[in-house]
């Protein structure tokens, strides 16, 4: 799909005005580069444990209930009891199914008639292209120009119509911004939206509830959406859990954040795992930096490692942004006393033409 000549150029400037909110763009940006900091509870207050058995309800027939593995050859190699929520078998091969179908089956029919937008490499993208389906509205996908092939026919493949854009945050926002105004649809972002954590969250709910007293989950971190919805399911169903994100080292926003307490922007990323290469976001951010016990940064040879080790014992495809929360036992980041771990094994996406492990 292509818009018109400049087109793009005249959304920006209002873009720019919206004001953030659920379903809403956020391109404000303090002068300093640093991104602002809101105060934790204003975010937090309105999810807990009933926003997200509603979302639960509301996306069940949507989804699939995903299978928790167990490996006795990870357990003794790693010194812990291993249990794997396996995101990667969810609709579209990730978790972004929970968060992409509460928030549109939670917009009004008048919200939706127009259809829905969004922005993302891969995922987050086909999730929204088979929820507006389902919905039985259209569905309008940004993507960036270094898009996974794989991800571009996830979305196709579910009937997403794709605009791409330059692979920076700026231009993502801007091409979005233009769609909404030209069809008149909605903005769901890709994570910073109470809707979209709610939703991330059930995956961390039916972990919980199936595997009870639990030591630590581990979930990677991108935007931000699993982890904070990770982190307030446990907790609202086990406070003693210790939650812990886990990004790679070459794209390691959250890390800087979650060290100085105030949002810092995401500059070159430079990672296989594709799905991480967004900067936190603002509400995802602050539920994080309240509920998360540490954010860990992982090297590049540790996720290539950790996905190899998954394809090889557990016998199951994961892509690299779902390898990480194991990279992160690789590196011995996570405490030894933590003995039962649940891993959230995001998604299961990747080109079978280009693995990491091929020269």
């Amino acid at each position: 799909m292509e818009l018109p000549h400049g087109f793009i150029e005249r959304c920006t400037d209002a873009c720019r005005r919206f004001h953030h909110r659920s379903l809403a763009c956020d391109t404000r940006r303090p002068l300093d580069g640093r991104m602002s900091l809101a105060a934790p509870d204003s975010f937090i207050a309105t999810i807990g444990l009933a926003e997200i058995e509603q979302a639960h309800a509301r996306i069940s027939p949507y989804i699939s209930r995903t299978p928790v593995l167990t490996s006795r050859v990870l357990d003794v190699r790693f010194g812990a009891k291993l249990f794997f929520k396996c995101e990667n078998f969810q609709k579209i091969g990730a978790f972004k199914a929970r968060g992409a179908h509460n928030a549109v089956f939670s917009l009004s029919d008048a919200e939706v008639a127009n259809g829905v937008v969004t922005h993302s490499s891969g995922n987050h993208a086909a999730a929204l292209a088979l929820a507006a389906r389902n919905r039985g509205v259209p569905a309008y996908i940004v993507m960036p120009t270094n898009a996974l092939k794989s991800k571009i026919a996830s979305v196709e493949r579910n009937g997403g119509q794709i605009t791409f854009c330059a692979p920076t945050t700026a231009a993502r926002e801007a091409t979005a911004a233009a769609l909404c105004a030209e069809m008149g649809a909605a903005l769901v972002h890709p994570f910073d939206d109470d809707r979209i954590i709610t939703g991330q969250a059930t995956a961390a709910l039916e972990l919980i509830r199936e595997i009870p007293h639990l030591d630590a989950m581990i979930a990677p971190l991108g935007g931000g959406g699993l982890l904070s919805g990770t982190a307030l399911a446990a907790r609202s169903l086990d406070p003693a859990i210790a939650v812990y994100g886990v990004e790679p080292a070459g794209a390691d926003d959250g890390v800087k954040s979650f060290r100085t307490g105030q949002r810092q922007p995401q500059l070159n990323p430079q990672t296989i795992a594709d799905g991480l290469r967004t900067a936190v976001g603002e509400r995802n951010f602050a539920i994080i930096r309240a509920h998360v016990k540490d954010i860990l940064p992982v090297e590049e040879a540790s996720i290539v490692a950790a996905m190899r080790l998954i394809w090889e014992v557990l016998k199951i495809v994961v892509e690299p942004s779902g390898a990480v929360p194991l990279a992160a036992l690789l590196e011995n980041r996570v405490p030894e006393t933590c003995k039962r771990i649940g891993l959230i094994l995001s998604g299961g996406n990747v080109d079978l033409d280009a693995l990491p492990w091929m020269k």
